[in-house]
């Protein structure tokens, strides 16, 4: 055991027995999860302990809820963590008895457990008191059942009938009429399969609900279906097809080797640490174009030149991966292979790329950040405050576009980021121009990544080139082990909670996708404003329907 390794763990051991302490009148027993220590409550307890975390232990993110069902019980999980320091972790346990999955709703303290619960609730079956809106949230309302209880038919038919649209704000005193629109679900500025539900007053947005799972496709039970070892990888992906889908894959392996104790060879986390940025600038520059496509209609110039960037980026990620879109590259213990030869051909490619971005960057700026059509759709809109911003559980752009200085790959480092140069970026004013500056001065915080990962590659000796450890053909973590983990994807903190049961599939697989808890934040930032504010806005949190619905 490392010094810095016991150094840390006496850290959690004081801060455990201070956490015993401030919830000494509410704790029933203790939990071990791995990284974050469990202390199990009552469910009519939850909002006290949430709120104490919060406002005395500074536990002020709440990352991700998971539920599920076990042979005597229902179960919730609340993952906590700290936006200053997102190592310091704990999960909060709520057992429901089998014959009464009722628990309090932590929606009153964090406005992120709203749209989380809701979840719980629709796959899961367990009911939350006190819940502003408890209704299903990925399949429609008149669903019969819960596909992730255990009791569940599969084979039970399902009907979904029409209802017509009822006012939201019927009982409202204003004077006036109002007018329901539907945007999406196929709309291009729905960025997806979307479908906002949204009461105008005039041209101003009175009410706005998103809402979503057109396109869950069931990626958490299929994942439980599936081996550690070889079967799961290939679903990552799919979560983000914008790009993002080697930062996907991370966040699985980053999990699945941290629960199985599996070391990655130094020279495949700088291989690791390469691609997913080129992944991070391949989701940034489709964002990019289709933000100006969007508020400004600039299809010709803008949104062409950043998907001529992303060919160029996607030519070299072909190169590597052999394939454009699902890449299926990372592996449990490494990657699958090695960077392409001629190795000097696929660096000088890599080097070309890198040093002509500065130039490109200059031309987005005078198109879109010096663009006056963009600045008034943009500057001063879709204001996010940092306080609401966290009780979303946002992250990513979407948060450092509000001054929270929240990034994983600094803040709880993984692969090669804390042996490189780099900047967190961050804009103070939380507006849709905030969120528009953030992504592309990420991609030149990218570009200094990969271009310091290159050179250390070039240069590797050729002898201690290792793509992988020596990973055991099956992967059978102990029983009742239980685990979260998240990278920094494109969109923000991209999480997986795991729990084994013994045999060599997961017994609970959960996935925490950025967008989720970042399109929920959307009618605080929209309501008030105008229709064109509405897609800026929309716009400017660049979701990705894979990883909301999964």
């Amino acid at each position: 055991m490392s010094l810095d390794t016991r150094s840390r763990e006496l850290a959690d051991e004081a801060g455990t027995d201070g956490l015993d302490s401030l919830l000494s009148d509410l704790l029933l027993s203790r939990d071990d999860h791995v990284h974050a220590p469990g202390f199990v409550v009552r469910p009519d307890d939850v909002q006290e302990t949430l709120r104490r975390l919060r406002d005395e232990a500074g536990f002020d993110h709440l990352s991700c809820v998971t539920a599920q069902e076990y042979e005597d019980r229902y179960e919730t999980i609340y993952h906590m963590k700290s936006y200053d320091d997102p190592t310091d972790e704990v999960s909060i346990v709520v057992p429901t008895p089998s014959n009464a999955p009722v628990s309090e709703s932590g929606a009153p303290v964090f406005e992120t457990a709203g749209w989380h619960e809701r979840e719980a609730y629709d796959l899961v079956g367990i009911e939350y008191d006190d819940h502003p809106d408890l209704r299903r949230i990925l399949l429609p309302e008149t669903w019969q059942g819960h596909p992730l209880s255990r009791d569940y038919d599969q084979d039970r038919p399902q009907i979904v009938p029409y209802r017509e649209h009822a006012n939201p704000i019927e009982d409202d005193s204003r004077d006036g009429d109002t007018l329901f629109l539907n945007v999406g679900p196929h709309h291009p500025a729905t960025h997806g399969v979307l479908h906002l539900k949204v009461t105008l007053d005039g041209e101003h947005v009175v009410d706005l609900d998103p809402e979503i799972g057109y396109i869950h496709r069931c990626e958490e039970q299929m994942c439980q279906s599936k081996t550690y070892r070889h079967q799961i990888m290939p679903y990552p992906d799919r979560w983000d097809w914008g790009g993002g889908g080697l930062l996907n894959e991370w966040a699985y392996a980053r999990t699945a080797e941290t629960l199985a104790d599996i070391d990655v060879p130094e020279y495949a986390q700088v291989i690791r640490t390469m691609t997913a940025e080129l992944s991070r600038m391949l989701s940034h520059f489709l964002s990019i174009g289709a933000y100006a496509l969007d508020v400004t209609g600039d299809f010709t110039a803008t949104f062409m030149y950043a998907i001529r960037d992303r060919e160029q980026i996607q030519n070299i990620l072909e190169d590597v991966t052999g394939q454009r879109l699902m890449f299926n590259y990372f592996r449990l213990g490494g990657v699958v292979w090695d960077l392409p030869e001629p190795r000097e051909e696929f660096f000088e490619k890599v080097y070309n790329f890198v040093d002509g971005l500065p130039q490109k960057l200059a031309e987005y700026h005078d198109l879109l950040t010096g663009n006056e059509v963009l600045q008034l759709r943009s500057v001063d809109t879709g204001i996010l405050p940092v306080e609401v911003a966290k009780s979303y559980g946002c992250t990513g752009p979407v948060a450092r576009g509000s001054g929270i200085e929240y990034d994983l790959r600094r803040d709880d480092p993984y692969g090669y980021y804390d042996e490189l140069d780099w900047n967190v970026v961050t804009e103070p004013d939380g507006d849709n121009f905030s969120r528009l500056l953030v992504r592309m001065r990420e991609i030149e915080e990218s570009a200094r990544i990969v271009e310091q990962c290159a050179d250390l590659l070039a240069d590797w000796p050729e002898d201690e080139r290792n793509i992988q450890a020596n990973v055991p053909r099956t992967i059978r973590p102990e029983d009742d082990k239980e685990i979260y983990r998240a990278v920094e994807g494109a969109k923000g903190e991209l999480g997986i909670y795991i729990r084994s049961d013994g045999t060599e599939k997961p017994a609970r697989f959960k996935i925490r996708g950025p967008s989720f808890s970042n399109l929920q934040a959307l009618p605080e930032i929209a309501e008030g404003g105008l229709i064109p504010d509405l897609i800026a806005s929309l716009g400017s949190l660049d979701t990705i329907m894979g990883e909301v619905d999964r």
